[in-house]
């Protein structure tokens, strides 16, 4: 079997606020081409950061990418508008289901497409596969957003995404304020859309145990430092990882760093 190519290539980034504030140091990841690749870590990790320096979302949070580089297909990107981005196949879903309150869901999906230039046939198509892929949007597709639960929002807000008929989402928090059930239904569907439609996924998720179970690769935040990556099914079954995320230690340890073995982990710090 090949090996996928390297759809996303973060090399090394530096984030600072306002000119003063460091937020990430030395981050580096890869997406494959048809992966789904989780961002792990508590709030405040720098997570969400990772997402907006990749979509150039950064300028409108007065953040900037000091160091380090970010390529889509080994093009360099940090210079792109988020508009450029999206031409390029790349979309984001912010993290709290940003949905236009006062229009219909339809009109919503509808906002996605803003930027094909394939005609209307070719959008009718998209929205009818975004339908597919959401029953419960087409039921609720002439409701006012503002007047639709949270999971109906926060699917709106990925089929938004989907419209653009983009080649990565990158996904922000999807399970944020969900029952579990309806996070289980948003999950599915990613996998779905992967597999399926080959859609590529880098998605930002403090739910570590439902992240790694939908999860090709993952790779753990703390502090603005990439601290631990594998094999989504390896990180599931380390020691560490179920002590520190997944809730199954005993102990009373605070931080990641406190581990013993986190010195073999250093590669990306040194």
């Amino acid at each position: 079997m090949s090996t996928p190519s390297i759809l996303l290539n973060v090399n090394g980034i530096e984030v600072i606020y306002n000119h003063v504030i460091l937020v990430l140091k030395g981050v580096s990841l890869q997406v494959p081409e048809g992966g789904v690749v989780a961002l792990l870590g508590g709030n405040g990790a720098g997570k969400t950061t990772t997402l907006r320096a990749v979509s150039n979302l950064l300028a409108g949070e007065r953040g900037e990418v000091t160091k380090g580089s970010i390529e889509l297909r080994g093009e360099r990107i940090e210079k792109l508008s988020t508009a450029e981005m999206v031409n390029r196949g790349v979309v984001q879903v912010m993290e709290g289901r940003h949905c236009f309150a006062h229009l219909s869901i339809e009109e919503n999906l509808m906002t996605g497409a803003y930027t094909r230039r394939d005609g209307k046939a070719a959008i009718a198509a998209t929205l009818e596969k975004v339908y597919n892929y959401f029953p419960r949007l087409k039921t609720r597709r002439s409701s006012q957003a503002a007047y639709t639960s949270g999971g109906e929002q926060q699917m709106c807000a990925i089929g938004r995404a989907l419209m653009a008929n983009p080649k990565m989402v990158l996904l922000d928090e999807p399970s944020m304020g969900l029952a579990p059930q309806i996070v289980e239904e948003v999950f599915e569907i990613v996998k779905d859309l992967n597999s399926k439609e080959g859609t590529t996924f880098l998605l930002a998720e403090q739910n570590t145990s439902m992240a790694l179970r939908y999860a090709d690769y993952g790779y753990i935040l703390e502090n603005g430092r990439v601290v631990m990556d594998g094999q989504a099914q390896a990180l599931r079954e380390n020691e560490d990882v179920k002590e520190f995320y997944l809730g199954m230690g005993g102990g009373d340890r605070k931080s990641f760093k406190d581990v013993k073995s986190y010195k073999r982990r250093k590669r990306w710090l040194a």
